[in-house]
């Protein structure tokens, strides 16, 4: 959400997003497209973690050294971390939402989301590596971790800014917050 356009314009009157909606509209919007991104994500967390928690109970799981145990207990951690961090947006919405504060709300969850993003991104890099250290070696693993890694960069990072600044509108009719 651009937070500029929602204090330049507090009333609520149309937003300037090109689409025909108020801002208490856009805000409502945003707010749904960011449940449904928590819900995909909050999925793929879930089948990590559910992996990662079964592994203690294999019969290989005590061959790990001291490092794929400590790979295998950071990823424990990143999926948990990345579990709690998506419920924030919950717990913001049933302290915030009858307090008129859905501006705060859609801007304070967009920023938690992008941090999820990217421990979830952690968390299947790190995965990775300790699948591919169990079945081939650390050296595989730690190729392919590092081809993960870049491609986590690269995705996560550098692609949404390419497609951005590749934006085929002028600067004063680029989209604000759509």
């Amino acid at each position: 959400m651009d937070t500029d356009s929602a204090a330049a314009n507090p009333g609520g009157q149309e937003a300037v997003s090109g689409r025909n909606e108020t801002l208490d509209e856009q805000r409502d919007r945003q707010w749904i497209d960011l449940l449904q991104e928590l819900r995909v994500m909050q999925t793929g967390t879930q089948i990590i973690a559910g992996f990662l928690l079964t592994l203690p109970f294999q019969s290989r799981f005590t061959e790990l050294d001291a490092l794929a145990t400590g790979l295998y207990l950071g990823n424990v951690i990143l999926a948990a971390l990345a579990t709690c961090l998506m419920l924030v947006p919950v717990a913001m919405h049933r302290e915030l939402f009858a307090r008129r504060m859905k501006d705060r709300l859609v801007s304070s969850g967009h920023r938690v989301v992008r941090i999820a993003l990217w421990l979830i991104g952690l968390l299947v890099v790190g995965t990775i590596a300790l699948v591919f250290d169990m079945v081939l070696g650390r050296f595989q693993a730690g190729v392919v971790s590092v081809l993960f890694g870049c491609t986590l960069l690269a995705m996560l990072g550098i692609y949404p800014l390419w497609i951005r600044s590749r934006s085929t509108s002028s600067p004063g009719q680029r989209r604000r917050g759509a």
